[in-house]
């Protein structure tokens, strides 16, 4: 069995990869746009969402992210749950904080904590709630 997150940028899917690939290195292995949809009354669109995301398959590390663009609406929701980072090592953790953090909110500073020696929570630009640690 496996679980995957699946995330929906309300307009900002494409952005949202494109930040992810630079900040932690992500692959798109799969992505559809609405166009694309091989039976276009399954999925209704409003005009304008031609081009958007309705499924992308992004890896990060050895997880698979699952994302669309959802409504398209332009006010994603990420509430209720954090993306768990897990790093061998500070520098690590250090270097992928620090990219996710920009354009975000740093939550808790990246620190030593008496279950890691370097955690930290950080909520990125597009509002997905990160925490970030080595873990051995």
């Amino acid at each position: 069995m496996d679980l995957q997150p699946y995330l929906f940028f309300d307009g900002r899917c494409e952005e949202a990869i494109e930040f992810y690939k630079s900040a932690l290195g992500a692959k798109v292995e799969m992505l559809m746009r609405f166009k694309e949809s091989p039976e276009k009354e399954a999925c209704p669109q409003t005009p304008g969402m031609e081009d958007k995301v309705m499924h992308a398959s992004v890896r990060i590390g050895n997880t698979m992210l699952l994302a669309s663009d959802g409504y398209c609406k332009g006010q994603p929701s990420f509430q209720g749950f954090a993306l768990s980072l897990s790093v061998q090592t500070e520098a690590e953790a250090d270097r992928f904080f620090n990219a996710l953090a920009e354009g975000g909110q740093v939550q808790m500073p990246l620190e030593k904590t008496f279950w890691s020696p370097r955690f930290g929570m950080v909520s990125d630009r597009f509002g997905v709630s990160w925490m970030v640690g080595v873990f051995h």
